[in-house]
């Protein structure tokens, strides 16, 4: 696990404009003027995180690093991982946090080989790594995505605190390319996230993309293994002053050798619920 403590690549930040960005996963009607996240890339220095990896805390910094050891493999069965990976990654998660419940409602398998599905609004398992520093909710659509996917149990849900996190770990051996890094949320403020509209045909998703700032400060884990699991909060409903969300991306690690092997990994989302 061993490596150099920090390398220095380009994240694609977002400009604030005053325009809102946004993607759409379809073809968007004729004459739309597309304002598209990412127009303001940024030299940045990751640190890595290995010697200090047991004191990250996703209430502190946004994310942590755990042991997370599994059997299995069958990962080109989107029904296998469902029916077996998904209840071994819900316990992991419930152990880590302290949820009384943890429901796990979609997966997505990153590699280079699945450049072209990542504006297919059909493909959600199947995706390449977003080069994009982003947080997948913001205050509106996270209590939407409960509503979505639990409507007949949200509103004593969410009553009480909710919280959204990523389970994020390699497939096969180690990771060499295009590793994920997280933007510590103790160097970010409020105001360094800009919403970001996701278009699809039958309805507008959000997200967050970030401005640059010098004060963010951003970790890696370089040759991480499928032995550990990284958690990224991606929403809070509390807003006590713990960490709701959580700034990421993959980046083009120069330390990658030419012959590296395409970064394989899987990321499950999560709802935790206290």
């Amino acid at each position: 696990m061993t490596s150099g403590e920090s390398v220095r690549s380009i994240f694609n930040y977002t400009c604030d404009t005053g325009v809102e960005p946004e993607i759409y996963f379809y073809e968007p009607p004729h004459g739309t003027e597309v304002r598209l996240p990412g127009d303001d890339p940024r030299e940045m220095t990751v640190h890595n995180g290995w010697n200090r990896a047991t004191l990250f805390s996703p209430d502190r910094e946004g994310f942590a690093l755990g042991d997370f050891r599994s059997s299995f493999q069958q990962w080109d069965d989107d029904g296998a991982i469902r029916e077996r990976f998904y209840g071994e990654a819900a316990e992991f998660v419930r152990g880590e946090v302290g949820a009384k419940r943890v429901v796990i409602f979609d997966h997505t398998i990153r590699a280079k080989r699945n450049d072209q599905q990542q504006t297919d609004e059909h493909a959600t398992s199947q995706r390449a790594p977003v080069m994009l520093v982003h947080c997948d909710y913001t205050p509106n659509s996270g209590p939407l995505r409960v509503r979505q996917l639990l409507p007949d149990e949200a509103d004593q849900l969410l009553q009480y605190r909710v919280a959204f996190y990523n389970l994020w770990t390699p497939l096969r051996g180690s990771v060499e390319e295009k590793p994920l890094a997280m933007c510590d949320v103790t160097s970010s403020t409020e105001d360094d996230f800009l919403t970001m509209k996701l278009r699809y045909r039958d309805r507008d998703g959000e997200i967050f993309v970030l401005r640059y700032s010098p004060r963010h400060h951003w970790w890696y884990f370089p040759h991480m293994t499928q032995d550990h699991a990284i958690l990224l909060k991606t929403y809070d409903s509390e807003t006590d002053g713990r960490a709701r969300f959580i700034g990421h991306s993959a980046f083009e690690n120069p330390d990658t050798p030419s012959d590296a092997p395409m970064r394989e990994s899987i990321e499950i989302r999560t709802i935790a619920f206290f």
